[in-house]
């Protein structure tokens, strides 16, 4: 479902090779190895609310800067929480993770099916969408993480396009519910076949729009159960 072919060729061109995971000193890690231990003896003394991999949820989310909660949103949309799923199309574990996604962030593609690897390349990918698509830190919250979303889910390049179509128009770039109809409207050559898209026609709104609205529907829920 997610993580479908999206942001690779954008990475490609914008970013160049896959970033490299920076080697920590041996005393650096082995700090860090004791604050892991840490905050993975406190963590597992909080009891599980949304599923039973809260506490890795948790730990992930704290360390990658991302909400467990939506995560864990995430996590159902895709999977239903099941760690063994596979797709037709390869994606594995309980974020659906595709191998791509692994050898963008230098991770070994066997890595997938350990479940703490496949939650935290899910994470490290929402932050990387999130420092490339540059919403303002004044945009709602809703708006930013339905955009991450669609992102996440339809590829980063027909978002961007949307955004640039709808700044084109003036509407606003930053507004879900002007991003979600230029999405839309890239379906119809008027707007697919201008010079400012640059990832062509995009027949997928419908997935992607359904899909930004159950992941938000899941995150507010386990927002008012869970802290």
């Amino acid at each position: 479902m997610i993580l479908a072919t999206v942001l690779f060729a954008v990475y490609e061109s914008s970013l160049g090779q896959a970033r490299p995971i920076d080697t920590p000193t041996t005393e650096e890690a082995i700090a860090a190895d004791r604050v892991r231990a840490e905050q993975s003896a406190a963590m597992a003394e909080l009891p599980c609310i949304i599923s039973r991999f809260d506490n890795i949820m948790r730990k992930v989310g704290a360390e990658e800067g991302q909400d467990w909660r939506l995560m864990s949103a995430i996590a159902y949309s895709e999977s239903r929480f099941i760690e063994s799923l596979v797709s037709s199309q390869g994606a594995a574990g309980i974020m659906q993770i595709r191998p791509v996604v692994a050898r963008h962030f230098n991770v070994p593609v066997d890595d997938i099916d350990d479940t703490e690897t496949n939650i935290r390349l899910a994470g490290m990918l929402l932050t990387e969408l999130a420092d490339m698509l540059r919403i303002p830190a004044a945009t709602p919250t809703e708006d930013r993480l339905s955009i991450i979303l669609a992102s996440y889910n339809a590829g980063i390049g027909h978002v961007l396009d949307a955004r640039r179509l709808a700044r084109a128009e003036g509407a606003n770039p930053n507004s879900w519910g002007d991003v979600s109809r230029y999405l839309q409207l890239k379906a119809d050559p008027a707007y697919y076949e201008l010079d400012i898209v640059k990832s062509g026609k995009f027949t997928g709104s419908k997935q992607t729009l359904g899909y930004v609205s159950q992941v938000m529907r899941k995150y507010n829920q386990y927002c008012a159960i869970a802290s």
